[in-house]
């Protein structure tokens, strides 16, 4: 066999090995947590060694950020498609983002914690890796719908940074304390995640009606 075709195969096997033990990791992250998870597991989880996991990953902690990051990157482009969409409204945008922020954060419920740890260590990094560095806000198309809504006068001339603060903090808040809340309300986990598919349509209520009546009583 050309050595060309050895080296190629060979590197096709090594991704596939790679890709299956983040896809076994995933697996285990999701279902133990972050903090439960050992490399142990993993292995047992991927039919890999230890040893293997580490010379590709080289810890638990590395193979858990790349994972994160790879969920947050797909998020960020998935999110910037329906914010660039011309065939849907503001709402329509504001209910879609939220289910679908939702639906990412059941499935990943570490995501949060791993955010707020990489804002706090370096937020300047996670910008750049993720690719937020690259988006201008002006010029996305949902901007673009807020200032012909403000100019149609069909909500207030209020900065959307506002309401976008909001929707992030009452979609991601609940996750992160969802250890308190599940010990506190005595909630089993699909409990919790059945509240949280409520938020879909609670959440886009709640913000509309803080775009129409945003001042204080």
């Amino acid at each position: 066999m050309p050595e060309k075709v050895k080296k190629e195969q060979s590197i096709e096997k090594n991704a596939s090995t790679e890709e299956k033990i983040k896809e076994a990791a995933r697996r285990v992250f999701t279902r133990k947590g972050y903090a439960a998870t050992r490399t142990r597991d993993i292995a047992e989880e991927s039919g890999y060694n230890v040893a293997l996991i580490n010379y590709y990953f080289r810890s638990k902690e590395k193979l858990f950020d790349i994972i994160m990051l790879e969920h947050i990157q797909l998020f960020v482009n998935s999110v910037l498609e329906h914010l660039n969409d011309r065939t849907t409204s503001l709402p329509q945008k504001l209910e879609i983002l939220i289910g679908h922020y939702i639906d990412m954060l059941i499935k990943n419920p570490d995501l949060p914690v791993f955010i707020l740890n990489e804002i706090n260590a370096d937020p300047a990094k996670l910008i750049a890796k993720v690719g937020f560095d690259k988006i201008k806000p002006e010029n996305i198309y949902m901007a673009e719908q807020w200032r012909m809504m403000v100019a149609a006068g069909k909500v207030p001339p209020i900065n959307p940074i506002h309401f976008l603060m909001n929707a992030v903090s009452m979609t991601i808040f609940p996750f992160i304390a969802s250890p308190l809340i599940r010990n506190r309300m005595g909630l089993t986990l699909d409990e919790f995640n059945a509240l949280m598919e409520e938020r879909k349509k609670l959440i886009p209520a709640w913000i509309k009606s803080i775009m129409h009546n945003p001042q204080p009583l």
